[in-house]
């Protein structure tokens, strides 16, 4: 591609200027752009640059997930405290990113440990809403009138990340009721009984499962390939896998040693069923030391990892 001059040195040695670019090179050299980068220097240099950064191509997928809040464990709902000055940070950048990408964000990617308010998810949900995969963060200080809002907002969302919450149910609902083309989730936390009921009851049409490094009786898992006839895709990699219900601490969890042939049976007209159960695999030793709800915080980015493509960040 040509670059057309402007300026003329010594009457004959055109002067390339970077803002001379056409707007669509600009945003393709912007995509290997760190996010902080592009919205604290770019957006206040030439008009040019300021322009590709609103191109619909950098924003496909905003990706939070090296933003963490700065805060400390409290023994009171939400049970953490979180910084003033983290959260005017992630308030900022919302509003810079949100207003570039006009509305253009397809995946939005929170790190697991990064403190939402209510009113920063409803900001993010109104200015999104063609979101089809989320990465969700802690719940702590996201109320359940603030989940819902959010989701009734995406209702192209087909894919869901969600960390350990209490009670999953009215998500679950409210999904059921505002994605019509949901089909994929992944469950950071533990999946018993009760939660497998609930996915069979109010999302039966799924078709990608991951419970990947968490409890998971053995119970549960056959409600899930019974329940879900729609399921292609089940991920139970580094699963803690007991024969019944798990028992209440101190109690050490008994991990079985492999899948009797029931599970094996109706697990096999599943597209892929994808599981590790290795005495020698460093994530099985984490899970089964962290008794089925891991500390993700110890092992850098690993919460990151997932077997199924699709649902890795």
């Amino acid at each position: 591609m040509e670059i057309e001059a402007s300026v003329m040195e010594g009457g004959d040695s055109p002067v390339r200027k970077w803002e001379d670019l056409n707007i669509a090179l600009l945003a393709k050299i912007f995509l290997s752009v760190d996010l902080f980068e592009l919205t604290s220097v770019i957006t206040r240099v030439c008009k040019a640059w300021k322009l590709a950064c609103y191109d619909e191509l950098l924003w496909k997928t905003l990706d939070l997930s090296v933003l963490k809040s700065n805060f400390i464990r409290i023994p009171l709902m939400p049970y953490v405290y979180v910084e003033s000055r983290s959260d005017k940070t992630l308030t900022n950048l919302l509003e810079i990113c949100l207003n570039l990408s006009n509305g253009n964000i397809l995946t939005l990617v929170f790190h697991y440990n990064l403190y939402v308010t209510d009113d920063q998810l409803t900001y993010t949900a109104e200015r999104c809403p063609r979101l089809k995969r989320l990465v969700m963060p802690a719940w702590n200080r996201i109320k359940m009138t603030g989940i819902c809002r959010a989701i009734r907002m995406w209702k192209d969302l087909e894919s869901l990340t969600m960390p350990t919450i209490e009670d999953p149910q009215y998500v679950l609902m409210e999904i059921a009721r505002s994605c019509k083309n949901f089909a994929e989730l992944k469950i950071m936390g533990p999946c018993d009984v009760l939660f497998a009921s609930r996915l069979v009851g109010f999302l039966p049409n799924l078709k990608v499962l991951s419970v990947r490094c968490t409890v998971l009786p053995k119970p549960a898992l056959v409600i899930i390939l019974e329940g879900l006839k729609k399921l292609q895709v089940l991920n139970i990699s580094h699963c803690v896998i007991t024969e019944d219900l798990p028992p209440p601490p101190p109690a050490p969890l008994e991990n079985l040693a492999e899948l009797d042939e029931s599970i094996l049976k109706k697990a096999s007209r599943l597209c892929k069923f994808l599981t590790c159960m290795s005495d020698s695999c460093i994530m099985c030793q984490r899970t089964l030391k962290d008794e089925g709800v891991m500390r993700w915080y110890k092992y850098d980015e690993d919460w990151k990892v997932d077997e199924v493509s699709s649902l890795a960040i």
